[in-house]
């Protein structure tokens, strides 16, 4: 009964912010959570191929609203937004937004489009933020992180996308005073900055906590919150950040008030209880695995009290578990599934991204239990799936065993 009660409660809250329950606007899916509100989740994993676009290296998702899809990738020397129609998988225009980033462990764009309205948001690996016209791909307008705000380029390049909140765009990366930007959505000024503290590469998670819509961000000292109206820091929480970290925070528990965080090389994971009094907001810690249960750079999801995530760090063999969100306890762990894809939640299933694999799970704190497995895609799989109307999008980056990056849809039959 409470994940029925969860699904309505997310179906309502989609019709409140004006999102089909269809779209997926950016990074994680509406509301940035990786939760499908499905009436009814698949008992089986059957698919069938739908289309296949080669397309250039890059991490991010596809992010689509109706029938107008966004993919930041790597063209030559490029990143570039290419507009792409999901039901036939043809490409429209492509729009140049800044130099990419060559790499050992992975060239290209790194972050997920946000669309909204009639806009597309595009935050680069070097940190230029841009706003385009969704059907034409022209500039709307455009920012320079590091030039315009003091920003830094951090190792492996920028890897936290943009957000839209209400009439803001929320972006982190700026230098002291500025290390979480608002910028207005229509016309690109500066709303408000906040912050001294420096950016990781975890995109900021948009959540409603105690009544209060608030963003909260992994800057390099901890979780941080903010009210996106004014920028005014609700409440921070302490954890340590060591060379990268891409796990964006996860809001869970019964009463819809612990948020997880991780990070990696050794780092570990914690979890904190957010409680309101008025005007005045702490978080107190719940417990914390220093060097364990950390997701490194795949965010897990929430369910009915549990996280179910992809954990450890540069493990191809790490495991997929399952973590009581209150008390950390693992319920299981399943190995061979790999630290770095991606999961999201369908009703009450797990659709996984398991180094090229396409895997249901139950999503059940009892036991682990596969309800199915096929191969999509060969290469790098460090991205998420992407769900949409019975279809899932999919998305790899160029390794030894592949050297033509490309996307895919597949149909859950």
């Amino acid at each position: 009964m409470r994940g029925c009660f969860r699904s309505a409660l997310i179906v309502a809250w989609l019709g409140v912010c004006g999102i089909a329950s269809a779209d997926w606007p950016g990074f994680r899916g509406a509301g940035t959570s990786g939760v499908v509100a499905s009436p009814k989740s698949p008992e089986k994993l059957v698919i069938e191929n739908i289309w296949k676009l080669p397309t250039g290296d890059g991490f991010g998702q596809l992010a689509m609203v109706g029938k107008d899809a966004v993919l930041f990738t790597q063209k030559d020397a490029d990143e570039v937004a290419v507009k792409i129609n999901p039901v036939t998988g043809k490409s429209g225009w492509t729009t140049r937004i800044d130099k990419t980033i060559k790499d050992s462990n992975g060239n290209g764009p790194r972050t997920t489009p946000a669309i909204d309205g009639d806009r597309v948001y595009l935050y680069g690996t070097n940190m230029k933020i841009a706003c385009l016209d969704l059907e034409t791909g022209k500039q709307v307008w455009q920012h320079d992180i590091v030039k315009d705000f003091g920003g830094k380029v951090l190792g492996w390049g920028n890897a936290a996308s943009p957000v839209v909140v209400d009439d803001v765009v929320i972006v982190v990366g700026g230098g002291a005073g500025k290390g979480i930007i608002a910028l207005d959505k229509a016309s690109g000024t500066v709303k408000w900055t906040k912050t001294d503290d420096q950016q990781t590469h975890a995109t900021p998670t948009i959540a409603t906590i105690h009544d209060k819509k608030q963003v909260i961000c992994y800057m390099q000292s901890g979780l941080v919150s903010l009210d996106p109206k004014d920028g005014a820091v609700l409440w921070t929480f302490a954890h340590p950040y060591k060379t990268s970290t891409a796990a964006s925070p996860v809001v869970g528990g019964k009463k819809g008030d612990i948020v997880y965080c991780s990070a990696g090389y050794g780092v570990g994971a914690a979890a904190c209880k957010v409680a309101r009094d008025g005007d005045k907001w702490t978080a107190t810690g719940l417990w914390n695995t220093p060097g364990k249960n950390l997701s490194h750079w795949s965010t897990p999801v929430h369910y009915d009290g549990y996280l179910y995530g992809l954990f450890g760090h540069n493990d191809r063999n790490g495991p997929l578990a399952c973590l009581d969100i209150q008390t950390g306890e693992v319920k299981w762990s399943q190995r061979a599934f790999g630290s770095q894809g991606g999961l999201i939640l369908l009703g009450n299933k797990l659709l996984v991204q398991s180094n090229g694999d396409l895997v249901l799970v139950d999503a059940s704190p009892s036991a682990f239990k596969e309800l199915g497995r096929t191969n999509v895609l060969k290469g790098k799989n460090w991205t998420p799936p992407v769900y949409s109307d019975g279809n899932v999008f999919l998305r790899n980056s160029s390794s030894k065993d592949m050297t033509e990056p490309e996307v895919v849809c597949v149909k859950l039959k």
